[in-house]
C-alpha cells in the first residue's frame, strides 16, 4: 500500500484523482492541497509515500516547491502533474528532483502505473518521453526553454496558461500593465520562437 498526497489548485481534478485511486487496492489517497501552502502544512501532519504535484499551484511556482520538498524530506518522491509539455518541462523538473512527469491529458491507467513506479523508489517516465530520450531527441545536456525565463516570467506564465487577463495579472503580480506586456513579449521570444506577432491573440 503506498500513501498518496495530491497538490492540484482545481478541486474537480483532485476529485477525478481520488475517484480512481479510490478503485485500486494499492493506493490509498491521505490528504489533498489546492495550494502550496495547504501542501507544505500536510506535509508536516501527514505521512505519505509519494506526492502527486500540480507545476501550476496558484500561490508559488511548482518547481520552487518541489525544491522546498526535497530541501526538507530529499526521499519523498514526488509526480509531476502538468498542462506543459513534456519537451520544454520534464527534464529540468527532473534534474530539480522529481521522480516522474506526467501531462494531464494522460490516461488515469498511467497515472496509477507512474505512481506505483515511483513509490518503490524507481523513476517513472512516459512511453512518449522514453523514446525520445532513446532516439536522443530531447538533449538533456542544453537549457530547456522554461529554465531561460526569469522567475517574474515563469509567473508570468503560469498566470497566462490559466487565461488570465493582462490586467488581473498585473494587479496579481503588483506591476504595470506596461510592463507585464513586455514580460509577456519576452518569455514567448524564449518559449515559442517566431511566435510574437501573435501576441495579441492572448487575452486583454
Amino acid at each position: 500500500m503506498a500513501d498518496v498526497l495530491v497538490a492540484d489548485h482545481h478541486a474537480v481534478v483532485r476529485s477525478g484523482i481520488k475517484e480512481f485511486l479510490g478503485a485500486t487496492k494499492d493506493l490509498h489517497l491521505v490528504g489533498e492541497a489546492g495550494t502550496a501552502c495547504e501542501l507544505f502544512e500536510l506535509l508536516k501532519r501527514v505521512a505519505c509515500d509519494v506526492v502527486l504535484l500540480e507545476i501550476n499551484l496558484p500561490d508559488m511556482n511548482g518547481l520552487e516547491v518541489l525544491k522546498r520538498i526535497k530541501r526538507e524530506r530529499s526521499d519523498l518522491p514526488v509526480l509531476f502533474f502538468s498542462i506543459f509539455s513534456e519537451d520544454d518541462f520534464a527534464i529540468p523538473a527532473i534534474n530539480d528532483g522529481a521522480s516522474g512527469y506526467l501531462t494531464k491529458d494522460c490516461p488515469p491507467e498511467q497515472i496509477l502505473m507512474a505512481l506505483r513506479t515511483i513509490a518503490t523508489g524507481a523513476r517513472y517516465f512516459s512511453p512518449r518521453l522514453t523514446e525520445k530520450l532513446l532516439a536522443g531527441t530531447v538533449n538533456t545536456g542544453r537549457k530547456m526553454p522554461y529554465e531561460t525565463l526569469s522567475q517574474k516570467e515563469r509567473d508570468l506564465l503560469l498566470l497566462l496558461s490559466e487565461g488570465m487577463a493582462t490586467k488581473k495579472i498585473a494587479s496579481s503580480m503588483n506591476l504595470s500593465v506596461k510592463t507585464i506586456n513586455t514580460y509577456r513579449s519576452r518569455l514567448l521570444k524564449k518559449t515559442w520562437p517566431g511566435f510574437e506577432c501573435r501576441c495579441d491573440t492572448l487575452r486583454h
